[in-house]
């Protein structure tokens, strides 16, 4: 049997007072499916580019509290 099938014949053992619930999960599942057109999360965060002195990840805590200006340390 196909998973498919098996779904199918899944499907028939639900009783009818859950079957609008379980069409809701189906078709919340079939239109996610649907949307991935667009880039993932990983891709949207390669994107991300940061003008920042080279000791900022270093330094951040200096950084945050106004010890150190990123004014003063970008080149």
């Amino acid at each position: 049997m196909t998973t498919r099938e098996l779904i199918k014949q899944e499907i028939d053992n639900v009783g009818e007072e859950n079957l609008d619930e379980l069409y809701a999960v189906v078709k919340t599942f079939s239109q996610g499916s649907q949307q991935e057109d667009g880039p993932d999360l990983l891709e949207q965060l390669m994107q991300i580019q940061i003008d920042a002195p080279e000791d900022f990840s270093v330094n951040l805590d200096l950084y945050m509290s106004g010890e150190k200006r990123v004014e003063n340390n970008l080149r």
